[in-house]
């Protein structure tokens, strides 16, 4: 997938905790550093996130994305 942000990080997700709708992914990062983001049910299964996973952290704005692969 491509994406006009710069700022890439990769990560490895440490706990997912899921409500009704949405979604909170918590990622370790390098240096010992700590992210999270909140998604969809439905976006969290298409990218079959699972702890353990390693993912790329794309960061724009406000958003942070995760992709997977």
């Amino acid at each position: 997938m491509k994406v006009g942000a710069r700022n890439r990080i990769v990560g490895k997700v440490t706990e997912i905790k899921k409500g009704k709708l949405m979604c909170l992914v918590k990622l370790e990062i390098p240096a010992r550093s700590r992210m999270a983001s909140v998604m969809t049910i439905e976006s969290l299964d298409e990218l079959g996130l699972k702890k353990g996973n390693q993912v790329e952290v794309v960061v724009k704005a406000v958003n942070v994305l995760l992709i997977r692969g």
